[in-house]
């Protein structure tokens, strides 16, 4: 396709946009056409479905094209309401390549360009469906800057950075996404059980769990239920870390790039400009940590990171974050951190342990009032509250920040741990926040605004003078006019 002529998508998409749709639809029309009485309705319901999702993918490859040319990226599309997208090539932070099981089948990808203010209205360039080897050219294409630096990158070889270690495996359960998961299953079930009306409750098999639950005692009850879900959430936890991070590998390209891939079912391939790569994050949430693991996420524009796109190393040791990290951004981060005042501990403490007071005085209450058990604020008052007040000294512990050469580093939090290392020169400003009870503390919020990531990140409970100084040390210049 010659730079200026205006190109379609792969007439396959007609097929390929329906499967992918119908695919997230078969519980439903499972539902609809095996589960409770087939009749008419149900079955016009399911089969009006389908013809509307093939409809739509027919409509949609009518009216979408697209054009690149030596200075913009062009794209047309629109069923109902038709848009007109036009964005500046130098504006393309990254590239993402994604394949579901749909695409996989007929050799197809979609992609999607980031150029960050697009990605946050949810305008940027998405091209669903072109081959695979389409969409690897529209990569390169999209991330070529010069003649110069492609003949540079031609000389050179992919460097690869990371890659799964089946050992991993071993991090997914303490992630919690498992127990999500299989919460979520178990809701949509009964929820589902119910408005089909099956009758599962009257099955007797219900009737039997029903007297064991009656005739055992509470604490076999608990036990045996907590045994079940963390089965369940386990078996849950391996199967998603499998099909999200199947075959991942880290690699820094030749054109300058850092690039992930990984899935099974749905591959994904995403791709970030090193030179608008603005930091990375740490994620250790208490049980991963606790277990000696992380995960990182890139801070650079372009990118969708609630959808994952940002993931940089998924669940793994902590060694190996550390390692990825230093490599990624160059030079280490793993320095010692500034405590924070002291002052900062009791607003952990009011935070995380007036709650339970709270719950144990609301079941004290319900006891005397409504002959709740007594065991339940009991067990409240002996284990709720000291877990929070060990919480919230883990979280004031956890509180702390210093500066490299080249990036500031700040960490907070304590079930869901994060530590930012965020380059210096891509801070575009400070905000300084006091709350009525931070001032009466001597302690203030001090935020680097980016326009990267998610824009803003926190130094949290800083002393005044701490703060501004490591602020005016960190950018020097940028708030030494508001200094006193």
């Amino acid at each position: 396709m010659s730079e200026r002529e205006w190109g379609r998508l792969n007439p396959l998409m007609i097929v390929v946009r329906p499967l992918n749709e119908l695919l997230g639809l078969v519980p439903v029309l499972f539902a609809l056409l095996v589960l409770g009485d087939v009749d008419l309705i149900r079955l016009g319901i399911a089969v009006g479905t389908v013809v509307l999702v093939v409809l739509y993918g027919l409509l949609s490859w009518l009216t979408t094209k697209y054009r690149i040319t030596e200075t913009r990226v062009e794209l047309h599309k629109g069923v109902l309401f038709r848009q007109q997208l036009s964005i500046p090539r130098d504006r393309v932070r990254t590239v993402d390549l994604t394949a579901k099981l749909g695409h996989r089948l007929f050799g197809l990808s979609a992609v999607r360009v980031g150029t960050g203010k697009q990605e946050a209205k949810g305008e940027g360039v998405s091209l669903d469906a072109v081959t695979a080897a389409e969409a690897d050219r529209l990569r390169q294409e999209f991330l070529r800057r010069a003649p110069e630096a492609e003949a540079e990158a031609a000389a050179a070889e992919e460097n690869q950075l990371s890659t799964l270690d089946t050992a991993w495996y071993r991090y997914a359960p303490l992630t919690l996404s498992g127990l999500i998961g299989f919460g979520a299953v178990v809701g949509f079930g009964a929820n589902l059980a119910s408005e089909l009306d099956l009758g599962l409750s009257d099955s007797s098999a219900a009737r039997s769990l029903s007297s064991w639950v009656t005739t055992s005692s509470a604490a076999t009850v608990v036990l045996v239920c907590a045994a079940v879900v963390l089965a369940f959430s386990t078996i849950a936890s391996l199967i998603g870390y499998l099909l999200q991070n199947h075959a991942y590998r880290l690699t820094r390209q030749a054109d300058g790039t850092l690039r992930v891939r990984r899935g099974l079912l749905t591959t994904r391939s995403v791709s970030v400009e090193e030179q608008k790569l603005r930091g990375v994050v740490r994620h250790e949430p208490l049980l991963l940590r606790l277990g000696g693991g992380a995960r990182l996420s890139t801070v650079t524009t372009g990118l969708a990171n609630e959808s994952g796109s940002a993931l940089l190393l998924p669940a793994a040791p902590a060694a190996e974050a550390t390692r990825v990290t230093d490599e990624v951004l160059g030079s280490t981060v793993d320095i010692p951190l500034a405590r924070h005042p002291r002052r900062a501990l009791p607003r952990r403490l009011v935070r995380a342990v007036a709650p339970s007071v709270l719950a144990v005085l609301v079941l004290a209450g319900l006891s005397s009032v409504a002959s709740w058990p007594a065991w339940l604020w009991v067990t409240a008052a002996v284990v709720l509250v000291p877990a929070s007040a060990l919480v919230a000294f883990d979280r004031y512990r956890g509180l702390g920040h210093g500066l490299t050469p080249r990036y500031l580093v700040s960490r907070s939090g304590s079930l869901n741990r994060s530590t930012v290392a965020l380059e210096r020169t891509g801070i575009i400003g400070w905000k300084v926040r006091r709350t009525f009870f931070q001032r009466r503390a001597g302690l203030i919020t001090v935020t680097a605004t980016t326009a990267a990531g998610a824009g803003g990140y926190e130094v949290v409970d800083v002393g005044e003078a701490q703060g501004l100084t490591l602020a005016d040390k960190a950018v020097p210049g940028l708030l030494r006019q508001f200094l006193a």
